[in-house]
């Protein structure tokens, strides 16, 4: 049955145009009125609001805040506490969506079921259950009326995306939002979650540390999914660690996000900290698989020839390498402004040496490229880029964060060549067939 529905979507937009409308008010008013507002405080109320409200606008504002400059700095820093202290929903509704989805004796497949959420986020929350075979397992469950708030909250999107273009004017966002929809509506579907859990599970079989939920196919739904429960700690609980724990835990992780993208054109899009937890065993458990990306192969072969351009300086492969992206127009002085922000994210892929992912483990050197990037595109009337960077480029800022939080120093030169070394587009392409087929998924 469709969640999506017209009295639905309109009881949404009753909800979030204050919460949008007051944002819109600081921006404009003030950029261009003069009119102070208590950013700090304002952006604090805001991040309160979306969190009750749930759903895909906050998932939107934890998107937005991981795309540099996009935001004031203080609505980005509240922004991206969402994913993890999203305010959980009670049991009253917990049963009612139970009931929902396993039928009025959906009790009776559990010997053990938790009232009280172990984890809350933007569309679903999670709770520890045990079966009637004994096997512990974690029940994601969605909130009510997701289908309709996706489709009310994209709506507003286009008018935030679009006075963004306003406030900014280096960026053209209509691909940025039709990214973001596509992957919001997949991630409404929790089959099609469970096919990408068990198309992971496939792929990481060859690393012995990566631990992959098994899917519970039978108290599994479009809404509901489970899965068995990974015990483990997170990741930052291991910011005091040892440094030679936390250098294991990078490089497992560095390893399972980039060996599915290199060697199947897969790509985890959401790699923040919440979505992975170190095992008492030493494993590194992978948690969520609702935003994966699925890449055709040129498209990969475009981020090896970036890659090598910059190794040699070889302009011409650089143009190849934008224009196989999907980038119009490609221009030598717009080529020297996008490889600023490639500069800065391949640079410790260039580096051959052991060091931290960014030498002032703070983040302000990537804001200040960051800023100096769209201060240029700004001049040159900006400029839209591709769907497939979208993602792209949010996970490998959310992966730096994370190897920031745990200040890994490693030789990420050396992991990243012995990661794509052989490549060849005729081998991955069958591989990349092989996998999807098997799993029921395509490009």
């Amino acid at each position: 049955m469709s969640e999506d529905s017209l009295s639905g979507r309109l009881k949404r937009y009753t909800h979030v145009t204050t919460a949008v409308g007051g944002l819109m008010a600081r921006l404009f008013g003030e950029r261009y009125l003069n009119f102070p507002i208590d950013g700090a405080q304002h952006a604090e109320d805001l991040k309160e609001t979306l969190g009750h409200l749930k759903g895909p606008l906050m998932k939107i504002a934890q998107i937005l805040a991981a795309v540099p400059d996009m935001l004031p700095e203080e609505y980005g820093a509240a922004f991206l506490e969402l994913q993890s202290n999203a305010p959980p929903m009670g049991w009253p509704f917990v049963k009612r969506r139970m009931q929902a989805e396993l039928g009025p004796d959906w009790q009776n497949y559990f010997q053990k079921f938790e009232p009280k959420a172990s984890a809350a986020a933007s569309l679903g929350q999670v709770h520890k259950a045990i079966d009637q075979k004994g096997y512990l397992l974690a029940c994601k469950l969605q909130y009510p009326e997701m289908g309709s708030a996706v489709e009310a909250d994209l709506a507003q999107l286009k008018l935030i995306l679009k006075a963004f273009e306003i406030y900014s004017s280096a960026l053209d966002t209509e691909n940025l939002r039709a990214e973001i929809a596509d992957r919001l509506r997949e991630e409404l579907d929790y089959l099609l979650e469970a096919r990408h859990m068990k198309l992971f599970k496939d792929i990481l079989k060859v690393f012995p540390f990566a631990k992959v939920p098994e899917v519970k196919e039978d108290l599994t739904t479009p809404r509901l999914l489970t899965m068995t429960w990974l015990e483990g700690k997170k990741l930052l609980t291991l910011t005091e660690a040892s440094q030679e724990l936390r250098n294991e835990v990078s490089t497992d992780l560095f390893k399972v996000w980039y060996y599915p993208l290199y060697h199947y054109g897969i790509l985890h899009g959401d790699p923040h900290l919440g979505n992975y937890s170190w095992s008492p065993e030493g494993k590194l458990n992978l948690l969520d698989f609702g935003c994966v990306r699925i890449f055709n192969a040129s498209l990969i072969q475009g981020v090896l020839d970036l890659y090598q351009s910059l190794q040699t300086g070889n302009e011409e492969l650089a143009v190849h390498a934008y224009r196989t992206w999907g980038f119009q127009d490609i221009t030598n002085e717009l080529i020297k402004i996008l490889n600023l922000w490639a500069k800065f994210l391949y640079e410790p892929l260039l580096d051959d040496r052991i060091r931290p992912i960014e030498e002032t483990l703070s983040g302000q050197r990537g804001r200040q490229v960051a800023g100096a990037v769209f201060d240029e595109l700004k001049k040159k009337g900006g400029i839209k880029p591709p769907r497939e960077f979208v993602f792209m480029d949010r996970a490998a800022v959310g992966l730096g964060s994370v190897f920031m939080h745990l200040k890994a120093e490693l030789n990420w030169h050396r992991l990243f060549e012995e990661l794509i070394k052989d490549f060849s587009m005729p081998a991955f392409e069958k591989r990349q067939r092989i996998i999807l087929e098997k799993n029921g998924l395509k490009v």
